[in-house]
C-alpha cells in the first residue's frame, strides 16, 4: 500500500472555539434528513398514523445481524419501538431455535438478531434460519465493529470511521499448497451476486454526492443515539474517545515488552519471532509503546484544530470497498498491508462471509482498530455506535415495496389571484416556458426566482401559479413556505393530507421523508408543481436541518423556488439558465402600482411622482407601501417626497409602516424595513459579511473600493470573497464588472444605519469606520490620485454625518484632496475643521495643530482673502520658529506660503526677500532637485518676474521647469504650473508666439490632467486669451475669454480676484474691438 513513513509523536494541543449558538429553530434532532427519503409506508398503516404490529413474519423485510453484545446494545438505541413477545411477530418456524427481537426504526418493520458466537460457521447458520422464518426480507445489515486498513487509496481511515461492503473476500477460504496459500476469488464473483436494490444502494454510496449525504445523516443519527444512551442510563455513552486514543504505529513495530523484558520479548525481533502471552493482552500503555514509531495522520490534524467538546471532532468517515472475511482475526500490521494490497480490501472482519449467501446483505463495520497487534479497546463502543448509525441512514434511503393513494385535491396555494397584478412579464413568460413539468420530460426541472427582498418574488410565483393551473388543469401546484422547518413541515403536512398518506398526522412521523417519497413516486398518474417560497435561509437547506434533502425527484415534478440568497440556488444545483434574477420594475411599472390606489390629484404633480420612484428605487414592496400611506391619508406625492427626503429618521418611519395585503402570510409584517431585518439575521451568521455591511451603511452608496472594508488580522482573501459573496448573494451590494468595486442599495444603506441606531451599535461601527478609513486615506497627492480619489466621496459621506466622531486627519485628508481638485470652497470647510479638532484635542503649538493652520492660510489666498490669510499666516510663522526653529522644513512651509500670500497683496519686495531666504535654505537642507526647493525656485522667479527682471525670471523658469520635468514628468501639476509661468515671462519679454505656443501646450495639458473646470485650467485658458489679444487675434480671443468669464463665475465667485481679472481682460478686449458700451457694462461692479 503507498501511505507516508513520516512518525511523530501524538501530543499536539486542541485548539480554541470559535462557535457561536444559535437560537430560534423550532426543529429538533429528529428532523433532520437522511440521504433519499423512503417510500411512504406500507398498505397496513393504521388511519391513526400508526405502524400496526404486523401478524406475518412474511411483512418484515429488513434484517439486522449483530456479533457482540455491544453492536447489538448499540443497535437496540435506534428502534422507535419493540414488539417483542407480541403475537406472530416473534415466532420462528419449525425447528428455528434462535431467538428474534422485532419493532419498527423510521417507517421499517425490522427483526434483529444477535448470534450466538463470533465466525462466519455461526453467522451462516443464523442467517439460514433467519431465511426460513422470514421469508420475505429483502435486506440484511451486518451491523458492528471490524479491523480498519489504514489507507484507501490515498484516503486515510481513522478509528470510527464505517465500511460499507461493496463485496466480501473470504481470506481464510482457498487450497494450501506446498510452497503457497492460493485464496479463491470474491464471494461477489463465486456465490450470489446482490440484489438489485443493493446494489442500487451501493452504487450510490460509492457517488462522492451520495457518501456525502450518507455521512451528514450518519452524523445526525449518532448525536441522537448517544443523547438516548444517556437518557437510558446505558453502561456506556457511546462517546468519541479523543483524538489522542487514535494511534497507528508503523505496520512492522511489534507490540511487546519493550522496557527491561524479562520474557521472550527480548528475542523478538524478527515478525517471526514469538512474543509472550501477556504482551497480547496488555495494552500499549502497558508495554511502553514507542510513540515515536506512530504514522501521522492528516485527519487526526485537522481534528486537533477543534475543541474536544464538539461535535465535529467525532464526525465519521464512510467508506466503501472490499471486506475481508475470515475466522481468523487480523493481528498483524504487515499481513494486513500484504493482503490489503494483494485483494484490494480496506477492512478484516469475521461473520460477512457467512451472511451473504444467504440473504441479500451489507456489511456495515466500525473501525475500533488497525487490525494490527497493538491492542485499544476503547474504541469499539463508539465504533458500534456509527456503524449502528450508519446502518439506520442506510435503511432511510432504501424504500419499502408499497404505493400510494392518489391525492383527493392538488391546490395548496394559500393565496388568492392578485387582481391588481402589474408588468413583469417578461419573467413571467419565461417561468412558463420552464416551470411547467412537461417542459423537460426527462429531468424533474428546477427554477429559481432571486432578487432583493420586496423585489416582487412572491407575487410572480404566485401569478405563475394560476397561469400553469389554468393552462395544464391535471397538474398538482403545492406551495410551502420555507422561512422555518415548522412552516417547511406544516406544508409538506398538507401534501400529505391531499395524497391521504396513512399516519401524516401522527406527532412522530416524519412528515418530510413521507411526502418526498410520495411525489418521487413514477406512478402517480399526474404531474406536479412544487413551489417553494422564502427559501432564503441557507442553514436551514443545507445546516442540520438539511431540508434540501427533502425535495422530491421525479421526472413528472418541478420545483419553483423564491429566494433573496443567491448561493441556495447554486447550492442547489441550479443551472444559470433557471436562475431568474428580478430587478426593480421599470418606471413605467412603478408608476401604475404606484397609481392603483391614488386619486389624479395626489399625484398631479408629475416631477415630484418620478422623483418618489427614482428615491423609492422602483421597489414594488415600498411602492406599495407608499401607496398605501398615501391612499389612507390622503397624502400627495410631493408631500410623501418631502417627507422622505427631509431627514434618515422620518424615511425610515415611512418605510416602518405596516399597511393591508392579502398577498401576505398571516401574522407577519410587511413594511421594507422588517422584511429586511430577516436577511440581515441570515447575513449575521456570517460574521465578516455582517461587519461589511455595516461598514458599508456609512460611506457613500456608489462605487465602495474593497481596500475600505475591515480586514481583521485572522481574515484570509477567500473569507473575505466569500463574505461579499454573501452580501451579493442576497442582492444587498452589486460589483462594478470585474472591478473590486460595490454599491449599496440605497434603501438597504439607510434602513441598516437604522437597525445599527436601534440596536445601540450606530456610534462605536461609525467610529471603527471612521478611524480605519483615516487610517487607510493616503496623503493626498498627484501621483497617488487615482487611490485618493476612489476614497473621497466615502471619506465625505463619513464627515456629513452626525454620528462620526471627532477625527482631526480625515477632514485634514479631505481638505487636501479638495484643494488639490480646486474646490476651495470644501476646502476651507474641511481645513477649519481639522484646525479646530487639532487644536482643541492637541494645543495650539502642536505641530499637526500648525500644519491644520498653513493649509487653511493656503486655501484662503486661493479664495482671494488674502488679508485674512496673510494674518493667520503670519501667526503661524510665529509658531513655527517659536516651536521648530527657523530653518524647520515646517518653517520654510510657512515662509513659502506667506510670501505667496504677500505676493498677492503686491508686497513684492518682501515676498522677494522671504522666498529667496526660503529658496537659499531648502537648496542647503533638501537640495536642488527636492520638489520643496523647485516650488521655492518657481515663486523666486515670479517675484523677479514682477520685479520687471524678465530676463533673470525667464533664466529661472526654465531652469524649474527643465528639473520639474525630470524628476515630476511632463503631466505633473507642479511642471504645468512652470510651464505658464514661463510663458508669461516670455509674454513679458515680447516673444509673443513663442508664448501663445506654451500657452496652448499647458491649457491642452491642463485640460487632460486637471479637468476643464479646474482653476488653474481656466487660468491658462484667460493667459491665452489675453495673448491672443496681443497679437491682434481677437476673434479667437473673445469667445474664449467670455468662457474664462462664465467659468470663474461659476467655480470661484462673481467677487472673487481672478473672476474679476478676466471680467476686466473681456473688458479691454471689448475696447479693442470698438464696442465700449458693452466693455464699460462689463467694467461695472
Amino acid at each position: 500500500m503507498n501511505r507516508p513513513s513520516k512518525r511523530v509523536r501524538d501530543d499536539s494541543s486542541q485548539a480554541p472555539s470559535n462557535k457561536i449558538a444559535r437560537t430560534g429553530s423550532t426543529s429538533n434532532i429528529s428532523s433532520r434528513p437522511g440521504l433519499t427519503a423512503p417510500s411512504a409506508p406500507r398498505s397496513t398503516t393504521t388511519a391513526s398514523g400508526e405502524i400496526p404490529h404486523p401478524f406475518r413474519r412474511e411483512d418484515f423485510e429488513v434484517a439486522i445481524i449483530c456479533a457482540l453484545p455491544l453492536e447489538y446494545d448499540a443497535v437496540s438505541l435506534l428502534f422507535d419501538e419493540f414488539w417483542d413477545g407480541n403475537g406472530a411477530t416473534s415466532r420462528r418456524a419449525m425447528g428455528n431455535d434462535k431467538t428474534y427481537t422485532t419493532g419498527r426504526i423510521g417507517q421499517h418493520i425490522v427483526v434483529l438478531l444477535l448470534l450466538p458466537g463470533m465466525g462466519k460457521v455461526h453467522a451462516a447458520s443464523a442467517a439460514a434460519t433467519l431465511r426460513s422464518s422470514y421469508i420475505g426480507l429483502r435486506l440484511a445489515l451486518l451491523v458492528g465493529i471490524c479491523g480498519g486498513v489504514p489507507y484507501v487509496g490515498i484516503e486515510e481511515v481513522i478509528l470510527g470511521d464505517v465500511i460499507i461492503s461493496s463485496d466480501v473476500v473470504q481470506y481464510d477460504f482457498g487450497r494450501q499448497y506446498p510452497d503457497r496459500f492460493v485464496r479463491k476469488d470474491t464471494i461477489r464473483d463465486n456465490l450470489s451476486k446482490p440484489s438489485k436494490d443493493i446494489r442500487n444502494l451501493l452504487a450510490i454510496f460509492q457517488s462522492d454526492h451520495g457518501r456525502e449525504q450518507l455521512q451528514q445523516r450518519t452524523t445526525a443519527i449518532l448525536k441522537q443515539l448517544q443523547a438516548k444512551a444517556i437518557q437510558k442510563k446505558r453502561r456506556t455513552d457511546y462517546s468519541y474517545p479523543g483524538v489522542a486514543e487514535d494511534k497507528l504505529f508503523e505496520a512492522s513495530y511489534r507490540h511487546k515488552h519493550h522496557v527491561s523484558p524479562t520474557c521472550v520479548c527480548r528475542n523478538c525481533h524478527d515478525r517471526a519471532d514469538r512474543v509472550c502471552d501477556e504482551a497480547l493482552d496488555s495494552f500499549c500503555n502497558d508495554l511502553s509503546c514507542d510513540e515515536r514509531q506512530l504514522i501521522l495522520r492528516e485527519r487526526l490534524a485537522s481534528k486537533r484544530q477543534v475543541r474536544e467538546n464538539e461535535d465535529d471532532q467525532q464526525n465519521p468517515m464512510i467508506h466503501v470497498g472490499s471486506i475481508a472475511s475470515g475466522d481468523k482475526v487480523m493481528k498483524s500490521g504487515e499481513d494486513r498491508d500484504a493482503l490489503a494490497t494483494e485483494k484490494n480490501v480496506i477492512a478484516f472482519e469475521m461473520e460477512g462471509a457467512g451472511v451473504w449467501e444467504e440473504i441479500p446483505c451489507i456489511v456495515v463495520k466500525g473501525v475500533c482498530d488497525y487490525a494490527d497487534s497493538h491492542k485499544n479497546k476503547k474504541w469499539q463502543a463508539f465504533a458500534a455506535a456509527t456503524a449502528a448509525s450508519t446502518s439506520k441512514a442506510i435503511l432511510e434511503r432504501f424504500s419499502q415495496a408499497s404505493r400510494i393513494p392518489k391525492p383527493t385535491r392538488h391546490w395548496t396555494v394559500p393565496f388568492g389571484r392578485n387582481e391588481s397584478f402589474i408588468g413583469r412579464e417578461d419573467i413571467l413568460a419565461r417561468l412558463l416556458a420552464r416551470t411547467p413539468p412537461s417542459a423537460n420530460k426527462d429531468n424533474c426541472q428546477r427554477t429559481a426566482i432571486e432578487g432583493l427582498g420586496g423585489i416582487g418574488k412572491t407575487q410572480i410565483a404566485i401569478e405563475a401559479a394560476f397561469r400553469i393551473r389554468d393552462e395544464y388543469p391535471d397538474c398538482y401546484i403545492f406551495w410551502v413556505l420555507a422561512t422555518d422547518v415548522t412552516n417547511f413541515e406544516n406544508a409538506y403536512r398538507n401534501i400529505g393530507r391531499c395524497f391521504g398518506i396513512a399516519g401524516i398526522d401522527d406527532d412522530k412521523a416524519d412528515v418530510k421523508i413521507l411526502v418526498k417519497a410520495a411525489l418521487s413516486r413514477d406512478d402517480l398518474g399526474r404531474s406536479w408543481l412544487l413551489i417553494i417560497d422564502s427559501a432564503d435561509d441557507a442553514d436551514l437547506f443545507f445546516g442540520p436541518a438539511n431540508l434540501s434533502n427533502y425535495l422530491p425527484f421525479s421526472k413528472t415534478g418541478s420545483i419553483l423556488f423564491t429566494t433573496r440568497n443567491h448561493q441556495i440556488a447554486v447550492k442547489l444545483d441550479i443551472p444559470r439558465r433557471g436562475i431568474l434574477k428580478l430587478t426593480e420594475m421599470t418606471r413605467a411599472e412603478a408608476i401604475q402600482l404606484l397609481e392603483l390606489n391614488l386619486e389624479a390629484v395626489q399625484i398631479r404633480d408629475v416631477e415630484s411622482t418620478s422623483d418618489l420612484l427614482e428615491f423609492l428605487a422602483d421597489l414594488p414592496l415600498a411602492i406599495k407601501q407608499a401607496s398605501a400611506f398615501m391612499a389612507q391619508t390622503g397624502m400627495t406625492t410631493t408631500k410623501y417626497l418631502e417627507y422622505c427626503q427631509s431627514n434618515n429618521k422620518t424615511m425610515v418611519e415611512l418605510l416602518s409602516k405596516d399597511f393591508e395585503d392579502q398577498g401576505r402570510y398571516e401574522g407577519e409584517r410587511n413594511p421594507v424595513a422588517t422584511t429586511w431585518l430577516i436577511s440581515f439575521e441570515h447575513i449575521s451568521r456570517t460574521p465578516i459579511a455582517s461587519q461589511y455591511l455595516k461598514w458599508m451603511s456609512f460611506l457613500a452608496e456608489k462605487e465602495i473600493p474593497r481596500s475600505l472594508l475591515p480586514r481583521a488580522a485572522d481574515t484570509n482573501e477567500l473569507q473575505a470573497d466569500e463574505a461579499i459573496g454573501v452580501l451579493k448573494a442576497y442582492a444587498f451590494i452589486t460589483q462594478r464588472g470585474d472591478q473590486d468595486l460595490f454599491d449599496v442599495h440605497r434603501l438597504v444603506h439607510l434602513v441598516m444605519r437604522s437597525w445599527l441606531e436601534e440596536n445601540g451599535e450606530q456610534q462605536e461601527c461609525a467610529s471603527e469606520v471612521a478611524q480605519h478609513v483615516a487610517k487607510t486615506f493616503p496623503v493626498p497627492r498627484h501621483e497617488n490620485r487615482n487611490v485618493w480619489i476612489m476614497y473621497l466621496p466615502h471619506a465625505q459621506a463619513l464627515l456629513s454625518r452626525d454620528t462620526c466622531p471627532k477625527e482631526p486627519n480625515l477632514p485634514e485628508y479631505v481638505g487636501l484632496s479638495f484643494l488639490i481638485l480646486g474646490k476651495y470652497g470644501e476646502a476651507e470647510q474641511m481645513y477649519r475643521q481639522a484646525f479646530e479638532l487639532r487644536t482643541k484635542t492637541l494645543g495650539q503649538e502642536h505641530s499637526d495643530t500648525l500644519a491644520s493652520m498653513n493649509n487653511l492660510s493656503w486655501v484662503l489666498r486661493h479664495l482671494g482673502r488674502y488679508n485674512e490669510a496673510e494674518q493667520m499666516q503670519r501667526q503661524t510663522l510665529n509658531l513655527n520658529v517659536k516651536v521648530h526653529g527657523p530653518e524647520h522644513p515646517s518653517t520654510l512651509t510657512s515662509m513659502n506660503i506667506l510670501a505667496g500670500i504677500l505676493m498677492s497683496l503686491g508686497g513684492y519686495d518682501e515676498a522677494e526677500q522671504m522666498h529667496r531666504q526660503t529658496f537659499n535654505l531648502r537648496m542647503r537642507i533638501l537640495g536642488q532637485e527636492h520638489p520643496d526647493t523647485l516650488r521655492s525656485m518657481n515663486n523666486l522667479a515670479l517675484t523677479l518676474r514682477h520685479s520687471e527682471r524678465y530676463d533673470e525670471a525667464e533664466q529661472m523658469h526654465r531652469q524649474t521647469l527643465n528639473l520639474r520635468v525630470k524628476i515630476l514628468g511632463e503631466e505633473h501639476p507642479d511642471t504645468l504650473s512652470s510651464m505658464n509661468n514661463l510663458a508669461l515671462t516670455l509674454r513679458h519679454l515680447e516673444r509673443y508666439d513663442e508664448a501663445k505656443q506654451m500657452h496652448q501646450q499647458t491649457l491642452n495639458l491642463s485640460v487632460k490632467i486637471l479637468g476643464k473646470d479646474h482653476p488653474n485650467t481656466l487660468g491658462s485658458m484667460d493667459n491665452l486669451a489675453l495673448i491672443l489679444t496681443w497679437l491682434g487675434r481677437y476673434d479667437v480671443a473673445e469667445p474664449i475669454c467670455r468662457q474664462v468669464v462664465e467659468l470663474r463665475t461659476k467655480v470661484l465667485g462673481r467677487d472673487h480676484p481672478d473672476t474679476l481679472s478676466s471680467a476686466h481682460n473681456l473688458a479691454w478686449l471689448l475696447e479693442m474691438l470698438g464696442r465700449d458700451d458693452e466693455a464699460e457694462q462689463r467694467q461695472q461692479p
